[in-house]
């Protein structure tokens, strides 16, 4: 039997500063997201962007250097894993998020 990898990878640029958080545990943690771009030529010979934003949380080690060198514009690469919460709102009804938990953090400089 093989085990299969929960693993992402993404480089992109961040949309607002990251909202950092002191959990009650004392844990930190730091939530932004970050926008993905992918160009391409349509049929009609024009130039589209695709972005994609992502959202994601970073704790502890991860979240203190994302407090400490990361702001709006920055590009950055985050490693992390995909998770998928749920919870009932105020309404009663289901709702869901994905997220990127990220615990590795590349600092790539201001966008460019």
């Amino acid at each position: 039997m093989s085990t299969l990898s929960n693993k992402v990878q993404l480089i992109g640029n961040l949309g607002q500063d990251p909202e950092m958080k002191t959990l009650s545990n004392g844990n930190t943690m730091a939530k932004f997201s970050i926008a993905t771009s992918e160009r391409y030529t349509n049929k009609q010979g024009e130039q589209v962007t695709d972005t994609q934003w992502h959202r994601v949380v970073a704790y502890n080690g991860a979240a203190t250097i994302i407090e400490k060198y990361v702001k709006k514009g920055n590009r950055i690469g985050i490693e992390g894993k995909l998770v998928t919460r749920q919870w009932d709102d105020i309404e009663g009804q289901k709702r869901y998020t994905t997220e990127v938990v990220c615990n590795e953090v590349l600092l790539l400089g201001n966008k460019s």
